[in-house]
């Protein structure tokens, strides 16, 4: 049965940072300046995504820009969206730019069931680990799990440079594709949010709203939150519509996006992302902002009341 295997990989406890935004400062409205064009999300491409954005695709004053996690960042550097769901990863190396813009996320205080090391030999003698060309989050927990959890460091590789997955000693995969990859014959599987869990206690956030400072308002924290609040409610219903187009049995989409997947940060979530920041920077795996800043920001815009 479709992930009937316990998987590798627990709680504490932190308090959530909230920016109070002063209006007399900021626009009262996301679309001051930008009339002439609707407001751009990017969004990850995958079902776990549909809940942060109920109600947005179907407005006519938005326009929803899908991608792969990994382009995503791109996406706000170029201009080419006001916000999007990014690793948080890439959140990390850019905070002195971009600002957390809501309280919605994508996270697990747990498994993932899409977030998953495939390998033919057992977690502690893995040596290499291929690793999807979507992700960056995820590439980055892998290491410092395998470092921290299992005290064996591993080199990674792009599993681009393989002709077949199953060549590989060990896979990562993330997203809808990782339903498809459970029938490829490997002998372990590792789910990274069980993993994280298991050694820290705390939930891993994997994405998370952020915009550029000038276009982070209260107009928009609300109207993602909003939208988030929609999709939880609805969660059960977008899956039965939506799993058979990102290749899901209708029964398993549904568990996952009711009971997997968590959407909002809250204090314990915001400790889980300052130790994955404190352990991914102690082994180098960051560059720019994120390496020479000794700290992460937890800040999320709120709207007053």
């Amino acid at each position: 049965m479709l992930f009937s295997r316990p998987l590798e990989g627990v709680s504490g406890r932190g308090a959530v940072e909230r920016l109070s935004v002063n209006q007399e400062h900021r626009q009262s409205s996301f679309y001051a300046g930008r009339a002439s064009r609707p407001m751009r999300l990017g969004v990850v491409s995958f079902l776990n995504a549909r809940p942060l954005i109920e109600g947005l695709r179907e407005a006519c004053d938005c326009q929803i820009v899908y991608q792969v996690p990994s382009r995503l960042a791109g996406l706000l550097d170029e201009d080419r969206v006001d916000a999007a769901s990014v690793p948080v990863v890439d959140y990390f190396q850019r905070q002195n730019a971009w600002e957390i813009v809501s309280d919605a996320c994508i996270a697990s205080d747990g498994p993932t069931w899409t977030v998953r090391v495939f390998s033919h030999v057992p977690p502690r003698d893995l040596r290499v680990l291929h690793v999807d060309g979507d992700s960056h989050t995820s590439v980055v927990l892998a290491q410092v799990l395998w470092s921290g959890y299992w005290r064996r460091p591993i080199k990674t590789r792009p599993l681009s440079e393989l002709p077949r997955p199953e060549e590989a000693e060990a896979v990562l995969l993330i997203g809808d594709k990782v339903v498809a990859a459970l029938d490829r014959g490997f002998a372990y599987d590792v789910d990274l949010g069980s993993a994280w869990q298991r050694w820290t206690g705390l939930p891993m956030v994997f994405a998370l709203w952020v915009a550029h400072r000038d276009s982070a308002t209260p107009a928009l924290a609300r109207r993602l939150a909003e939208a988030r609040d929609r999709g939880v409610a609805r969660a059960a219903e977008i899956a039965r519509l939506e799993a058979a187009e990102h290749g899901w049995p209708s029964e398993l989409a549904e568990r996952y996006l009711t009971q997997i997947l968590q959407y909002r940060i809250t204090g314990r979530h915001h400790e889980g992302m300052r130790r994955f920041r404190e352990e991914a920077a102690r082994l180098g795996l960051f560059q720019g902002e994120a390496a020479a800043d000794g700290q992460t920001r937890q800040r999320v815009l709120t709207c007053p009341p």
